[in-house]
């Protein structure tokens, strides 16, 4: 099991940076559980605002790797919105095992955080940009803003350019798929390692009795 620790302050990549794929995926692999029974990945917004697709977006890049293995809940095909998100998480709370919720979304900021995807720990509160009270979601959240906040937030969202929401749902789809394969290789390793460390005992035993 993962020794997971809370996320720190300040925990965010620019997604256009040297290195910022690689840089992600480390912060997903130190403070995403990838080893829990129930993760899974809520990803919210709708495909009608080229800003507020950054959700779907991303839950539709996961769906479609073949060997991320967690449950994706929003994609562009079947979002995970205002209009259903009570519902949904109602369906989630139903599950046997408690489920750890990784939950996804844009939002809005200052002019120079533009372009940052932000680790932090705890809920999202989807729909506070744009003033809806909907239900918090996630014991992990990853935030992409998209755009600047602060006025007319409804009309900023519709007017984000698609590049953005793309490339930056893209980025971080690649970035927890990357984690995940990392985090895979990490357990095979130590697998093999304790592996070899008992048949090399096993050995020891074997020349002590001869």
């Amino acid at each position: 099991m993962q020794n997971i620790s809370k996320v720190p302050l300040n925990s965010f990549v620019h997604h256009e940076q040297t290195g910022a794929l690689w840089q992600l995926s480390d912060l997903f692999l130190n403070y995403i559980p990838f080893d829990h029974e129930q993760l899974i990945f809520c990803c919210i917004g709708t495909d009608r605002s080229t800003g507020d697709s950054l959700g779907p977006l991303t839950g539709s890049f996961l769906s479609s790797f073949h060997s991320f293995p967690f449950e994706v809940i929003g994609t562009l095909e079947d979002p995970l919105h205002a209009i259903n998100l009570s519902s949904k998480i109602e369906e989630i709370n139903q599950k046997p095992i408690t489920p750890y919720i990784v939950a996804i979304d844009a939002c809005l900021g200052s002019e120079r955080n533009v372009g940052h995807i932000v680790l932090q720990d705890g809920p999202l509160f989807p729909g506070k940009a744009v003033k809806k009270e909907l239900p918090p979601i996630g014991d992990i959240s990853i935030k992409g803003i998209v755009n600047i906040g602060g006025f007319m937030e409804m009309l900023v969202l519709q007017n984000t350019r698609l590049n953005v929401t793309y490339s930056m749902g893209n980025k971080i789809a690649r970035a927890l798929l990357l984690a995940w394969q990392r985090h895979s290789l990490k357990k095979k390793n130590e697998h093999n390692d304790n592996t070899n460390y008992h048949n090399a005992g096993q050995q020891i035993g074997y020349s002590n009795l001869s």
